[in-house]
């Protein structure tokens, strides 16, 4: 009740500027101890990559880059965080403004372009947390990184944050990095693979623990690129896949004024197709690489139809902005009440 009130006041705001000062003021909550009086989700357990999992809600990468707000989003009640998307060298990103809101449509469209402050900055942060929930971790490429040498930035980062991390994602489909997308697919994303694979082995074997690596992947693929993406990631044993990121479409909201901006869309207006690849995906898995589900998510029905298609795991962001912050507990008690298995 009381998000619905301050809502309209930080839809005032420009995006960006009002995300961090939401952030900045649950951070100030959580130091009070005042976010400890939001009522937790009720349990939901599943073992998903062989992680124990509390409730099968979480945070999508993008919405704490660098890590800052980690243990104020815990109170929330999340059965896990992904924090990210993170480069080895900090990079500003796109020029402002790159952040809009499609209200009408409960969208949201960025070119942000991976802003962040680079993995050594990450690092610090997740050594100071206090979080000792299940924190995964999504690497990205420089911006002048050449596609030829992305593996490269994948590997470096790869080896700072696998101490802290619980699993890995390997973003390979945010639309905002030019040529990203094209290590979805043929050599590029195989030898991609390969080489995280390797790195994974040796961690596990100077560690002792597995790190589950997870691939991002892009809800504008036609059928024949999903079936080849899919082929990769068993042949490589990869252990998860997020699906989907933002999508280039805008037929859904092709009637609003802020649709025009160049970005990815995220929101309501993703959900449809985002369900479907994840369908046609777990089809083409048979069950074999758990699918977490991400894009569109902004009522449980359509955390539920994602389950329903398929998915493990589902994660949230647009819908925690247009919600606010007590709806993971209210996800969390629809998805019990209507008894959503995977």
């Amino acid at each position: 009740m009381c998000y619905r009130l301050i809502r309209p006041l930080f839809f005032q705001l420009d995006s960006e500027r009002a995300h961090y000062l939401a952030l900045n003021g649950l951070n100030f909550l959580s130091a009070l101890r005042l976010t400890r009086l939001i009522p937790s989700p009720p349990s939901l357990p599943r073992t998903v990559m062989g992680l124990h999992f509390p409730n099968p809600i979480g945070l999508a990468a993008g919405f704490d880059k660098n890590g800052d707000y980690i243990d104020a989003l815990s109170d929330l009640g999340f059965g896990f965080i992904e924090v990210g998307t993170i480069t080895p060298k900090a990079q500003e990103g796109n020029p402002r403004p790159r952040l809009f809101r499609l209200a009408p449509a409960e969208a949201i469209i960025n070119r942000l372009g991976f802003n962040n402050k680079g993995v050594d900055y990450l690092v610090e942060r997740l050594r100071k947390k206090h979080f000792q929930g299940i924190l995964g971790v999504n690497l990205g490429k420089n911006r002048d990184t050449p596609i030829e040498n992305a593996a490269e930035d994948y590997i470096h980062s790869f080896r700072l944050v696998a101490p802290y991390a619980s699993y890995i994602t390997i973003n390979i489909s945010s639309p905002n990095t030019p040529a990203l997308r094209n290590l979805q697919h043929g050599d590029l994303l195989r030898d991609l693979l390969r080489f995280l694979k390797k790195e994974q082995a040796q961690f596990f074997e100077s560690s002792k623990k597995y790190l589950p690596l997870v691939v991002k992947i892009a809800p504008d693929l036609t059928a024949e690129e999903l079936k080849v993406i899919a082929e990769s990631l068993l042949f490589e044993k990869i252990d998860g896949v997020i699906a989907t990121n933002t999508t280039l479409s805008r037929d859904d909201v092709k009637d609003l004024a802020e649709a025009k901006e160049p970005g990815g869309l995220s929101g309501k207006p993703l959900c449809a197709l985002s369900t479907e690849v994840i369908r046609k995906l777990h089809q083409l898995l048979q069950g074999q690489i758990p699918i977490i589900a991400s894009g569109g998510i902004v009522s449980a029905e359509a955390a539920q139809e994602k389950l329903r298609a398929g998915a493990s795991l589902v994660q949230v962001y647009s819908g925690l902005i247009y919600q606010g912050p007590g709806w993971v507990r209210q996800l969390g008690l629809q998805l019990k009440a209507n008894s959503v298995s995977t």
